[in-house]
């Protein structure tokens, strides 16, 4: 999936994510929000408050700049849109951001079990899952602390609540997301067969990420 380069391009994309996102049950109705930018603009398109994500389309999105004003699209942007602003002031590298609530992810962390990478994609996509604490949900408190969490992870769990990820493309966004709810399942099953310790092999993730 190669990241746009024109605005339509962003909603088809992000359209196609959001239907994949309500089928696979990471996300019910309007939870979860969406957003994405062509390479070093200074605005992006996100899920307008109350849509639903596998029925979006152009007018469901809302046009912001950086500085968190509206510029077009739908007149009230996700409560959410605070978390994907402050990542993309954080990471001028991140061209999308995908926030969702996918259920083991959500329930092993608020449990205290700490997700374990298991397999070579979750490796090689998730890489490392940064936590924050539960915050009210479009709060700055929540965005900023995500924020701070991105500069050092592109998977990020908001406690109690749900999970973002982010990339360079659309693409890579969903899949360090959909990877890290699976890794959340691959650990829920091991737990339920009495496993506490498995993990991706450690020397086989440094040479992953060094080669």
């Amino acid at each position: 999936m190669k990241h746009p380069t024109t605005v339509e391009g962003l909603f088809t994309q992000l359209a196609e994510v959001g239907r994949l996102a309500v089928e696979r049950g990471f996300v019910l109705a309007s939870g979860g929000n969406l957003s994405a930018r062509l390479p070093g603009s200074d605005t992006f398109v996100v899920t307008g408050a109350g849509t639903w994500l596998d029925r979006l389309g152009k007018d469901d999105f809302t046009s912001m700049t950086l500085a968190g004003d509206v510029t077009g699209g739908a007149e009230r942007p996700s409560s959410e849109w605070k978390l994907h602003q402050r990542t993309y002031q954080e990471r001028p590298d991140v061209n999308a951001v995908i926030h969702l609530h996918p259920q083991h992810t959500v329930l092993l962390d608020a449990l205290g079990h700490k997700i374990r990478l298991v397999s070579l994609d979750h490796a090689y996509y998730v890489r490392s899952i940064g936590t924050v604490p539960y915050n009210p949900n479009g709060s700055d408190e929540l965005a900023d602390t995500t924020a701070e969490q991105a500069k050092t992870h592109n998977c990020i769990i908001q406690s109690h609540h749900g999970c973002s990820a982010h990339a360079k493309d659309i693409g890579m966004a969903f899949r360090r997301i959909m990877n890290l709810e699976e890794a959340a399942t691959a650990t829920y099953r091991a737990l339920t067969l009495g496993d506490q310790k498995t993990t991706f092999p450690s020397e086989s993730f440094a040479a992953l990420h060094h080669a």
